[in-house]
C-alpha cells in the first residue's frame, strides 16, 4: 500500500452552514392542462412501446362491446316507450310483442355487459403489470431506492408504486370508457330526443353546461387539495405502524410505547383532521350532485306535458323522451356525476408525475434553478485508489474528508478509526458508488470483484441457501460445500437446526445479530471476491470468531477496508486510516499504532519517532516522523 502523494494543497475552505434549506410543500395538480399533460406522460409509452399492440387490441374490442351495448339500450328505451303507449292504449298485442322483444334483447344484454366488464378489468390488470414494471425497473436501476431515501421531494415512494399506480390504471380505464361510452350514448340518444323536442334538446345544453362549470368553479381546486394531502396522510400514518413493526423489538427493550402511541396518534391526528374537511367538501357536492341529477326526474315530463295532454305526444313517446333526456344528460354531465373519484384520480397523478422525473429515464426533466454540485468521478483501475477525494453528505457542504490520497494493492488490509460522525461510513458509501458530493477521484477494479458487509446484515425473504448465496440467485456450489462453508463461519449444525438449506424462516428473528454476521462472513467464503469491505461487521462476535474469521480471510489474500473499533482487529490489517474530523486525516502503518492515543497528540501531528505517518493538516498535507 502506497503513502499518499506529498504535494501542497490549498487551504482548507471556511465551513459553510449545512443547515437544509426549508422543505418546499408539494405542488397540487389542478383539474386543468396541466393536468392532462401529466396523465399523458404517464400513461402515453403504455401505447406506444411493447405492449402496445395487446393494448390497442384490447380497446378495440372494449370498444366494440360498448357500441353494441349502447345500441342495445337505445333498443330497450324503444321498447319500454311501446310498452307504456300499448298500456295506455289497451293494446294487449302491442303490449305483449314489446314484452317478447325485450327479453330477446336481454337475453344479449345480459351476456354482453359481464363480458364487457370482465375485459375492462382484464385491460385495467395487463396496463398495471406493465407500469408496474416500469417504475419497479426506474426504481432498482442506478440505486434510485437508496437516493430516495435522503430526497425530500418523494415521500413514500413504495405507495406511489403499490397503490397510485393501480388506482391510475383502474381509473384511467374507467374515465376512458366512460368517456366513449359517453360519446356513443350521446350521439345515439340524441337523436331521439330531437326527433321528439327540439326545446328539451336546448334546455339540456344549458342545464349540463351550467352543471358542469359550477362543479368546477366551486369545488374543482378545493377537493383535488385535500384529496391529495388524504394520500399523503393516510401514507404516513401507514409508514409510522410499518417502523414500529420493524423496530419492534428495540422499542421494546426501552419501553417506547408512550412514545410511539404519541407519534402514531400525531400522524393518525392528521389524517382525521384533513378528512374531516374533505367530507365537509364533499357533503356540499353530494347536495349539488342530487339535486342536478333528481331534477331529470321533472324536468322532460314538464317540458313535454303541453303536448301529452293536448294529445300531440302519446304517453310512451313522453316516456321514450324522458329516457334519452337521462341518457343524454348523463353523456354530457360526465364530469358532475364523477366529481368526487375525478379528484382523487387528479390528486394521483400528481404524486405518480412526480416519481416518473426522478425515476425514468424518458421523464421529462426538471429545469436546473441551481449550479450543479461537483462530484466524485469514478474510474475503472487495477487497484482500489482515492486520488484527492473529498468527500460532503448530500445535500449539506459540511466537509468530511479533504483530499485523501492512497492506494490499496491486493492484500492490502485498512483500517479506518476515528470518532463517531467522522465520516468513516460516509467513505465506505462513496467507495460504494452510494454518495457522488464532493471532487476527486475513485479508482476502482469493476464492482463484481467487491464485497460489502454493513454492522447489520441484510437477510431478505426465503431459503437459507438464499441467504447464503444471496445477492446472486444461483451458485454453482453443491450442498456439501455450502454446509462446510457454514462449518467455517463456526454455523456448523445451524442448517441442521433450521431444517436443511431449503428450509423458509424468517431469518431476522429466528437468528441472533452474531449468527447474522456469522452468516453475512459466510457470502464472503461463497462467493470469494478480491475487495471485501467491513463496516463493523464483527461488533456483535466474540473476539474468537472474530479474529477467526478475519485470519480466514487475510489467509485468502483478500483485499480488507475494515471499521472497526477494537484494538484486537488491528493484528489483521497492514495500515491504519484515521480520520480526526473537519476533513483532516492521518495515515498509519498498523505495527505501533495505538487505538487509545491521546487526540491531541494526534491532531497536533507528534507521535513516536520510530512510527512513520503522512499527518492531513488545515494548511496542507505534510510527512512526520
Amino acid at each position: 500500500m502506497t503513502k499518499p502523494t506529498l504535494d501542497s494543497v490549498k487551504r482548507a475552505k471556511p465551513v459553510v452552514d449545512d443547515t437544509p434549506a426549508p422543505k418546499k410543500r408539494p405542488r397540487v395538480p389542478r383539474l386543468s392542462l396541466a393536468a392532462w399533460k401529466q396523465f399523458v406522460g404517464v400513461a402515453k409509452p403504455y401505447w406506444q412501446e411493447d405492449q402496445k399492440k395487446q393494448a390497442w387490441a384490447l380497446l378495440l374490442l372494449l370498444i366494440v362491446l360498448m357500441l353494441v351495448e349502447t345500441q342495445l339500450a337505445v333498443m330497450l328505451n324503444d321498447q319500454a316507450g311501446e310498452m307504456t303507449s300499448a298500456l295506455a292504449g289497451r293494446d294487449g298485442d302491442r303490449f305483449w310483442t314489446s314484452v317478447r322483444a325485450c327479453l330477446y334483447i336481454l337475453a344479449v344484454a345480459v351476456p354482453v355487459y359481464a363480458f364487457y366488464y370482465y375485459m375492462r378489468d382484464l385491460f385495467a390488470n395487463q396496463w398495471r403489470r406493465w407500469l408496474t414494471g416500469r417504475f419497479l425497473d426506474g426504481y432498482l436501476k442506478g440505486r434510485k431506492y437508496y437516493k430516495l431515501g435522503y430526497d425530500s421531494e418523494i415521500d413514500n415512494p413504495d405507495q406511489r408504486i403499490s397503490e397510485d399506480i393501480n388506482t391510475f390504471t383502474g381509473r384511467s380505464t374507467h374515465f376512458l370508457l366512460i368517456f366513449l361510452g359517453s360519446i356513443m350514448q350521446l350521439v345515439a340518444f340524441s337523436a331521439v330526443l330531437w326527433s321528439i323536442s327540439h326545446v328539451l334538446v336546448a334546455v339540456l345544453a344549458v342545464y349540463a353546461l351550467a352543471g358542469t362549470v359550477i362543479a368546477l368553479w366551486i369545488f374543482g381546486t378545493p377537493l383535488i387539495h385535500l384529496n391529495f394531502w388524504q394520500l399523503r396522510r393516510e401514507a404516513d400514518f401507514r409508514f409510522s405502524l410499518m417502523r414500529l413493526r420493524e423496530n419492534a423489538e428495540s422499542i421494546a427493550f426501552y419501553r417506547g410505547e408512550a412514545q410511539e402511541r404519541a407519534h402514531i396518534d400525531g400522524r393518525f391526528e392528521k389524517v382525521i383532521h384533513n378528512f374531516s374537511r374533505l367530507i365537509k367538501k364533499q357533503r356540499s357536492l353530494n347536495l349539488f350532485q342530487r339535486t342536478f341529477s333528481q331534477l331529470t326526474l321533472v324536468l322532460p315530463f314538464v317540458i313535454l306535458a303541453k303536448g301529452v295532454l293536448s294529445g300531440e305526444l302519446e304517453v310512451g313517446r313522453a316516456v321514450q323522451a324522458a329516457g334519452a333526456f337521462t341518457a343524454v344528460l348523463t353523456a354530457v354531465g360526465i364530469i358532475v356525476d364523477n366529481f368526487e373519484s375525478l379528484s382523487r384520480f387528479v390528486a394521483g397523478i400528481g404524486r405518480l408525475q412526480a416519481l416518473s422525473n426522478l425515476l425514468l429515464p424518458d421523464a421529462e426533466p426538471k429545469a436546473a434553478t441551481d449550479k450543479p454540485r461537483p462530484r466524485i468521478e469514478k474510474r475503472p483501475g487495477e487497484h482500489l485508489a482515492l486520488e484527492a477525494l473529498t468527500l460532503h453528505p448530500p445535500q449539506s457542504e459540511r466537509v468530511l474528508i479533504k483530499e485523501l490520497n492512497l492506494v490499496l494493492k491486493p492484500g492490502d488490509a485498512l483500517l479506518i478509526t476515528g470518532e463517531s460522525g467522522c465520516g468513516k461510513s460516509s467513505l465506505l458509501r462513496a467507495i460504494a458508488g452510494l454518495w457522488h458530493t464532493g471532487s476527486g477521484v475513485i479508482h476502482h477494479p469493476p464492482i463484481e470483484q467487491f464485497f460489502f458487509l454493513p454492522q447489520q446484515p441484510y437477510l431478505q425473504p426465503g431459503t437459507l441457501r438464499s441467504q447464503l448465496i444471496y445477492p446472486s440467485a444461483e451458485c454453482d456450489l453443491d450442498d456439501d460445500a455450502l454446509l462446510e462453508i457454514l462449518d467455517q463461519v463456526h454455523l456448523p449444525r445451524l442448517a441442521e437446526r433450521v431444517g436443511g438449506l431449503d428450509a423458509v424462516q424468517d431469518w431476522a428473528k429466528l437468528l441472533s445479530v452474531g449468527e447474522q454476521q456469522r452468516l453475512a462472513f459466510a457470502r464472503v467464503l461463497v462467493h470469494g471476491p478480491s475487495i471485501v469491505i467491513l463496516d463493523e461487521a464483527t461488533s456483535a462476535l466474540d473476539s474468537g470468531n472474530e479474529a477467526s474469521l478475519y485470519a480466514r480471510l487475510r489467509a485468502s489474500g483478500t483485499t480488507l477496508i475494515s471499521i472497526a473499533h477494537r484494538p484486537a482487529v488491528l493484528q489483521h490489517h497492514t495500515h491504519v486510516l484515521h480520520l480526526l474530523g473537519d476533513g483532516k486525516w492521518e495515515l498509519h502503518e498498523a505495527d505501533g499504532f495505538e487505538f487509545d492515543a491521546p487526540v491531541t497528540a494526534l491532531r497536533s501531528g507528534v507521535q513516536p519517532a520510530q512510527q512513520p505517518r503522512v499527518v492531513a493538516a488545515a494548511g496542507g498535507v505534510k510527512s512526520a516522523a
